[in-house]
């Protein structure tokens, strides 16, 4: 059996003054404890995890985990500092980080008369692990353009409505490029032999199963998990990725709690080499999640990450 997961730790700093990091070495280390006690509970062998804002950090949280375990960050942070990073008790053979846009993806634009920009908010990272029965598989861990926009001078509001619908479109164009250059990144792994390529594509993806963004990591449609031709083989399987997210049971069906609404926005993507290994996906809201806002800030002090785990179970 192997596990693999994404989740999003929410902020991973060490104390201090700036903002987002926790105010305090009493919120630091009750953070830190109950993220250890969730990985500790859901043991995956690989887990891709987002928003690690020092390494140091991430360091202090592996520190306190059962077994041994392996830390891969990637080179790209975003301006906050925080970045992807994979986690892993199974070895490591090679890692290679992602943030140039794809050939023919970019130039896009992010803010009201600034730059187009040709590289991801955060870079992307692929770690190659091999199991206890001898296989290798890439696992990418990505966090795409958040849906919660920022405004110029630090605002989370915008000036008008005008202001907020412009913003939402860089988001989304952003987000977009991100996916498209994701997507390429796994054709390229897939080289049109998923059969037999064991790839795994996972992380905060912002957006929920049915999203043309989300859709985009997906390749060719019409065999997805739930739908008529998913147990009919055809040629696109060789490049397809399948969304573990339809056999997570519906009451569990979401990783983040927005205005009190649940939404899936972290994915476990897979090529057909391990569709059918499947046992179970699951998201780990075991320990509930809070309800968020478009302003991050009030969550400095939190002591747990607004995110659920997202997990699937493989045989070997």
């Amino acid at each position: 059996m192997v596990v693999i997961g994404t989740w999003n730790l929410e902020n991973l700093f060490r104390p201090g003054d700036e903002s987002g990091r926790p105010p305090d070495d009493a919120a630091y280390e009750a953070k830190l404890d109950a993220l250890a006690g969730t990985i500790d509970r859901i043991a995956p062998d690989v887990l891709g995890v987002q928003e690690v804002g020092e390494t140091a950090a991430l360091g202090d949280l592996v520190a306190r985990l059962d077994g041994r375990w392996s830390t891969h960050l990637s080179e790209h942070p975003d301006s906050r500092g925080i970045r992807v990073g994979v986690l892993s008790r199974l070895p490591v053979e090679e890692t290679e980080d992602l943030s140039a846009f794809a050939p023919g993806v970019g130039p896009v634009r992010a803010t009201d008369g600034g730059a187009l920009t040709e590289e991801m908010g955060r870079g992307a990272l692929r770690a190659r692990v091999r199991t206890a029965a001898g296989e290798r598989v890439d696992v990418v861990t990505c966090h795409l353009k958040s849906k919660l926009l920022s405004y110029p001078g630090g605002r989370f509001n915008p000036r008008d409505e005008s202001e907020r619908a412009r913003y939402g479109a860089y988001a989304l164009y952003r987000r977009a490029a991100e996916a498209a250059t994701v997507r390429d990144w796994a054709n390229t792994l897939l080289d049109g032999d998923g059969e037999r390529r064991a790839v795994v594509v996972c992380g905060d993806l912002n957006d929920e199963p049915a999203a043309a963004t989300t859709q985009i990591l997906l390749g060719p449609g019409g065999s997805e998990i739930g739908t008529p031709g998913a147990d009919r083989p055809d040629q696109g399987d060789a490049w397809r990725l399948w969304n573990t997210a339809p056999l997570i049971p519906e009451e569990r069906r979401y990783s983040r709690v927005y205005r009190g609404r649940g939404e899936l926005i972290d994915h476990v993507l897979v090529s057909h080499r391990l569709l059918g290994r499947i046992e179970k996906a699951d998201s780990v809201i075991d320990r509930g999640l809070p309800s968020v806002t478009d302003d991050p800030r009030v969550r400095a002090a939190a002591a747990d990450s607004d995110h659920a785990p997202v997990v699937a179970t493989f045989t070997d």
